[in-house]
């Protein structure tokens, strides 16, 4: 099946994001759950056991980091590496080369956040409202 496209001017033709069937409106979907996007800044720095990660994003608890990681490594974004067998097991996270190519559009982001850091959020739904 197609995937449904919107023309934009002459050249640039987008996904329509709004479509189900989508591929972008699906990536968008997995990654906008709410610790993926933080897991994978932590992970750029390297490979990470499991406690480490727990430290470095406060607020995660030990279920929800876990159920986060399969579910990144389903997705093909982060690699799961068994050192020790025995317990205490010895288990490290890892980004794929699917998941390091989120550098870039996540570095932009943060680009773009910083940008716009000092407009309030009332001032920016204002200037939406009169850019209408």
């Amino acid at each position: 099946m197609p995937i449904p496209q919107l023309e934009v001017g002459m050249a640039l033709v987008i996904p329509d994001v709004l479509a189900e069937s989508c591929a972008t409106r699906q990536a968008l979907e997995r990654l906008s759950a709410k610790w993926r996007i933080l897991l994978i800044y932590a992970l750029l720095d390297g490979s990470q056991r499991h406690a480490a990660l727990r430290r470095r994003l406060p607020g995660i608890t030990q279920k929800v980091l876990t159920e986060t990681l399969r579910g990144m490594e389903s997705d093909g974004l982060v690699t799961r590496r068994v050192f020790k067998d025995t317990a205490p097991q010895h288990v490290e996270y890892a980004l794929t080369t699917l998941g390091k190519s989120l550098e870039t559009p996540l570095t932009a982001i943060c680009d773009w956040a910083v940008a716009h850091a000092d407009r309030p959020p009332r001032a920016a739904a204002t200037a939406q409202r009169d850019e209408a």
